[in-house]
């Protein structure tokens, strides 16, 4: 098929490339008689009434209609609505704000950015923790036309100096440091121009796009302008401009790009619109039932979606408050925060509910006002689930599932799903979004058989800045996003994570999939936590090894592990190789990177890894 491209222009020349198939304007319900027909549908509910399902499709035929709004105009109208509710706040920074106090400190800096010559379609980048300002960041970008770049916070040099160069950045918003982090000095070292330029006009040699740096904080450096300045510079023209912009400016142009932390190659800047974000938010929000009087805990990063969409656009776009705990996560702030806040939901990785859980301090906090949240990110062993439930009071969490791609939840468990299948699966379709799970000619596979996860709808990003090819790679001409993901989808519509395609074990033969086997070890007494992966073998192609993480004050053999697998699980599913660790390698969102636990074995058995096919 003919692929036309269309380009997203920019007056600097800088473009977000992506085929024609991605602006198809027609809308996804047309598929929806169809599904009511075959699939008998007591009731339209989103994608939670499915039932009967034969093959492994499914669609969120719902009532609810999307929001045809940009990220602006429907933060005015909710600061309008709820202007005395509490909005926000920040424990670390002593920041509390009505959503009243926070659109006027949102226009304000929205006015101030305009400033700095910025333009709709400029880029402008943020590189920091967890703090007002990136909140403040976050919708101001989006009330003034500007795409907003997240940096993730543990980037380097080369990192920095390529996701700035990729999308041409023009801005960028910056902590000073964080943790171990130096931001400024590796700036500086970056463009050693910043010390003689004045702010506004930097001209550095590897960062030709930028002219801006925006500190965060009361420190100065030469060539920055603090943030605090920026929040008074806007007068009254800049403020007339942002209020003609709101009518001006269209929910399919883009507002963020966030890049994916690829295992090979360059990161990939997934390019998001209004529409994407903002509808996912939303629905989100929904799915947990929030409402202005939930109080969100969000100890998850603003970088990642997890943070300002699941976190900051789930709770604005109902009116409910958004509460920080800290720059960074950290177990025990969050339990205080949640304690004196009363927060009624919480989000986080696995890994973070384990660190609340294992505190040594946990029994001491009031949790009794947590009602709901999300565990996510990575996949959720079920007894964590368990455990968050029955000990901190989550009695309505919910399980959600996605990619930066598509915005990023397709699936999502329901406040009202029975705990067994909250803590077992994935939810069901998210409404307005189809998914189908398909083998490796394409072709959608019955329920319950493992294939590949492909996502179609409003969710589906514009597509990789800049980079046509990647994009072309990941949405086919049908508009389905390639999710890289194994899953099995069961009758009743539920979705099953079962791994990574790329982390499938092929043992002699045999399909074997890590999931699986994690599960059956989180059942064992000792262990705490537990990744598993394959590394290479002359004999059987590939073999089964555990990274076991044990719970504190125990001990356990190799041997007590092989034993507790034996006789219970297929016995080329018992890992050969056990080792037992105190963390795993991970992204700083908790995502477990196990290409690196891969590598390492790799070299401390001295395996060598067969060529194939």
């Amino acid at each position: 098929m003919h692929f036309s491209k269309r380009d997203h222009a920019h007056k600097d020349g800088v473009r977000l490339a992506f085929s024609s198939h991605l602006r198809d304007p027609r809308p996804l319900a047309y598929g929806a008689a169809g599904l009511v027909a075959r699939y008998n549908l007591a009731k339209i509910t989103g994608g939670t009434a499915m039932a009967g399902l034969e093959l492994s499709y499914v669609y969120g035929a719902s009532d609810r209609p999307l929001i045809g709004k940009t990220v602006g105009q429907f933060f005015d109208e909710a600061s309008t609505k709820w202007p005395s509710r509490p909005a926000l706040i920040v424990r670390q920074q002593n920041v509390r704000l009505t959503y009243a106090e926070l659109r006027q400190a949102v226009d304000k800096l929205a006015a101030g950015l305009l400033t700095l010559g910025l333009n709709p379609g400029d880029r402008i980048g943020i590189w920091s923790p967890n703090n007002s300002e990136w909140v403040l960041t976050q919708f101001a970008t989006a009330k003034a036309g500007l795409i907003l770049v997240n940096i993730n916070p543990s980037y380097r040099i080369a990192e920095l100096e390529y996701a700035l160069a990729k999308v041409g950045c023009k801005a960028l918003v910056l902590a000073e440091r964080f943790k171990t982090s130096d931001y400024i000095g590796m700036l500086r070292e970056l463009a050693p121009e910043l010390g003689q330029a004045q702010p506004g006009k930097l001209d550095a040699a590897r960062l030709p796009a930028l002219r801006s740096v925006v500190l965060l904080g009361e420190a100065w450096h030469p060539g920055t302008f603090r943030f605090s300045e920026i929040m008074t510079r806007g007068g009254a023209p800049e403020a007339q401009r942002i209020a003609e912009l709101g009518p001006q400016l269209q929910f399919d142009e883009p507002i963020n790009i966030q890049f994916t932390s690829g295992t090979t190659g360059f990161p990939k800047g997934a390019t998001l619109s209004h529409h994407n974000i903002l509808n996912n938010g939303h629905f989100i929000g929904e799915a947990m039932r929030l409402t202005p009087e939930d109080r969100l805990c969000i100890p998850v990063p603003l970088y990642h979606c997890f943070g300002m969409v699941l976190g900051n656009l789930a709770a604005v776009t109902h009116g409910a408050c958004m509460v920080f705990p800290g720059e960074g996560f950290d177990p025990l702030a969050t339990l205080q925060a949640v304690a004196e806040e009363r927060c009624t939901a919480l989000h986080g990785v696995p890994t973070m509910f384990i660190a609340q859980l294992d505190h040594p301090e946990f029994e001491k906090f009031d949790l009794s006002s947590l009602r709901t949240g999300i565990m996510a990110g990575s996949p959720c062993p079920i007894e964590v689930m368990k455990r968050a439930v029955a000990k901190m009071n989550l009695r309505e969490i919910t399980i959600a599932y996605g990619m930066t791609e598509t915005s990023p939840v397709s699936f999502q468990s329901s406040t009202t799903d029975p705990l067994e299948r909250r803590v077992s699966t994935v939810g069901r379709i998210q409404p307005h979004i189809e998914v189908k799970v398909v083998d490796r000619e394409g072709r959608i596979v019955p329920t319950g058989t493992p294939g590949e996860l492909l996502t179609r709808g409003y969710c589906v990003m514009l597509g990789y800045w800049d980079d046509e090819a990647r994009t072309r790679e990941a949405i086919d001409a049908a508009r389905w996003m390639h999710t890289g993901d194994l899953a099995t989808i069961d009758a009743e519509g539920y979705c099953n994570i079962v791994g990574r395609i790329k982390d499938m074990v092929i043992r002699g033969g045999e399909n074997v999939y890590p999931r699986e086997i994690e599960e059956f070890l989180y059942r064992h007494p000792k262990i705490q936590d537990v990744q598993v992966i394959g590394i290479p073998d002359d004999r059987y192609g590939e073999e089964i090894c555990a990274w076991v993480k044990l719970r504190p004050g125990v001990s356990a053999t190799e041997e007590e592990i092989r034993a507790f697998c034996r006789d219970q699980i297929a016995h080329y599913k018992v890992p050969r190789y056990i080792k037992f660790v105190d963390e795993f390698p991970m992204t700083v969102t908790g995502k477990i990177q196990k290409f690196i636990m891969r590598e390492r074995m790799i070299s401390e058995l001295g395996l060598k890894v067969q060529k194939t096919a």
